[in-house]
This record gives structure tokens, C-alpha cells and sequence, in this order.
């Protein structure tokens, strides 16, 4: 494929559904599932995501993914972990390094639980509060652009 052609088809992807509404819920909808501790599956519910729901916007469903890189990956995932402990109400242990460094599988499933039910929740508000933001500096840069 050429470049031409690419850049003609990202064009294109960029456009559709190029609303406040289409641009948010796809930027949203990208940080949940970027959000969610599905390690090597992201890409896979980004695909089904853009295919699943028209009426967003295909770009803004990948850079919403993008929540999840190597920067943040640390605070989404205590973040996950804490929400999951405080609504599971269980007596699972604090993060540390230590906690880390003697993983074995046992353990890893005892972490894995809190961590995507709290990430889980932890995208849903995330979702919800990019898409206002996306949604209102989105629409103000249309307001202007029109001027």
C-alpha cells in the first residue's frame, strides 16, 4: 500500500464521525478499555470496539487507548488495585516491591482480582470524565474554527 493511500484512508477514519459526541465516546471508550488490565488484548477490543460501535470515532478509539503507556502504567494499576480492595472488602495485601519480587501464581491470581474489578470502575469514571473534557474542547474548537 502506498503512503498516499494510507494518509488518503486516515483522512477519511479521521472525518468519520468527526463530531464532539463521535470524537469523545471514541476517546472514552478507548480509555476504558485502556484502562482494564487485559495485557496484549487491547488492541484486539479496540478493533472490536470501532467495529462494534459506529458512532464513534475510529482515531480517537486508539488514542484513548493510549492511556495505558509505559508512564502510567504504574499509577493505573495501584490505582485498579486500591479501588478493587476498598469494594471487595478482603483482606488482600498493600503493593510493595517485596509483594512483587516473591510473586508466584498463587499470589498473581490473588492480585489479579481486586485489580480488574477496581480497574474495571476505575475506567468507567476515567471514561466519563475524558468524555465531557474531549466532548467540551472538542465542540469549542469546532465553535471556533466555524468563526
Amino acid at each position: 500500500m502506498k503512503i498516499k493511500t494510507l494518509k488518503r484512508v486516515f483522512i477519511r477514519l479521521l472525518k468519520l464521525n468527526a463530531s464532539p459526541h463521535g470524537i469523545a465516546l471514541g476517546v472514552a471508550i478507548g480509555v476504558f478499555i485502556g484502562v482494564l488490565p487485559v495485557y496484549g488484548l487491547h488492541t484486539v477490543l479496540m478493533v472490536l470496539a470501532a467495529i462494534l460501535i459506529p458512532s464513534t470515532n475510529k482515531i480517537a478509539i486508539f488514542i484513548g487507548t493510549n492511556i495505558s503507556l509505559l508512564p502510567t502504567i504504574p499509577l493505573i494499576t495501584w490505582g485498579g488495585y486500591e479501588i478493587g480492595r476498598f469494594i471487595l472488602i478482603k483482606d488482600y495485601p498493600d503493593l510493595s516491591w517485596a509483594y512483587f519480587r516473591h510473586m508466584n501464581f498463587q499470589m498473581f491470581k490473588d492480585f489479579y482480582y481486586p485489580l480488574f474489578i477496581g480497574s474495571f470502575f476505575l475506567g468507567l469514571i476515567l471514561a466519563v470524565l475524558f468524555y465531557f473534557i474531549v466532548f467540551y474542547i472538542v465542540a469549542q474548537w469546532l465553535k471556533r474554527r466555524k468563526k
